[in-house]
């Protein structure tokens, strides 16, 4: 069974566990936590679950507070092991979107392992749970510290319009167009800044709403976007993202 909020997503997911392996019956997918809910309450439990830990709903963890969850879950987010590490021991695994098929095939194949052995996979404790709620319930950091020669700099994350990774460093341009060095990785920014006024349009780059000048259909799946920054070439939106992105836009 699969939860899933984003059409593409839930298809892309299916495609995956097909490519891997044929047999497969994926009996239901879903798009919220009251559908998921009430098809346990009166369906045998399936094999495996896939959860999407944000959907429109709420979080998947509603689930678990209304009905026992018996199936093995691999969880599926946006989110990076910083968050939510703790899955790791508490279920089959986790994935990270775009989902990567290697990634999946590995995770697949720890559940066959876990499965064929019938080694009990232990349920998420309620106090993982509720660490993992508060820290996704917590604000977005609006306010960054940067060097500036001997100095340090108390910039706003309104002022920043470009997040950038380069030779194992992260960048941030201002709105003045200066380059400073950050101590946060990439992955580690998009967890906790505003998810409404940035986004990660490829593995290297996170662009401020604010800082677009244009954006240019560069083919019938990719996105060419031009900053509000004199000297800075244009980037491309990964074409995983393009569908995601556009929605970000819209809202």
């Amino acid at each position: 069974m699969i939860l899933e909020d984003e059409q593409p997503a839930a298809e892309r997911m299916a495609e995956l566990l097909q490519l891997y392996d044929k047999s497969i019956e994926i009996t239901a997918v879903f798009d919220s936590v009251k559908d998921v809910v009430l098809w346990l309450k009166s369906h045998p439990q399936p094999d495996l679950i896939f959860l999407d830990i944000q959907v429109a709903d709420g979080l998947c963890f509603d689930i678990f507070s209304q009905v026992r969850v018996q199936s093995p879950v691999i969880f599926t987010t946006a989110y990076q092991e910083y968050a939510i590490k703790a899955f790791k021991v508490n279920s089959v695994d986790y994935l990270l979107k775009p989902i990567d098929f290697s990634e999946l095939k590995a995770a697949m194949e720890k559940f066959s392992r876990l499965f064929q052995a019938k080694i009990d996979i232990p349920f998420l404790r309620d106090e993982i749970i509720q660490s993992v709620k508060n820290m996704l319930d917590k604000p977005p950091k609006n306010r960054f510290i940067i060097k500036v020669g001997e100095h340090l700099r108390s910039v706003s994350a309104d002022d920043i319009l470009l997040f950038s990774s380069f030779d194992k460093t992260t960048n941030v341009c201002t709105s003045e167009n200066r380059t400073f060095i950050i101590d946060y990785s990439l992955d580690h920014l998009i967890e906790i800044i505003d998810n409404e006024m940035f986004f990660r349009i490829n593995r290297k780059n996170i662009i401020n709403r604010n800082a677009i000048f244009d954006i240019i259909i560069y083919s019938k799946s990719r996105l060419k976007i031009k900053l509000k920054l004199p000297g800075q070439e244009p980037m491309i939106v990964s074409r995983d993202k393009v569908n995601d992105f556009k929605n970000w836009l819209g809202n």
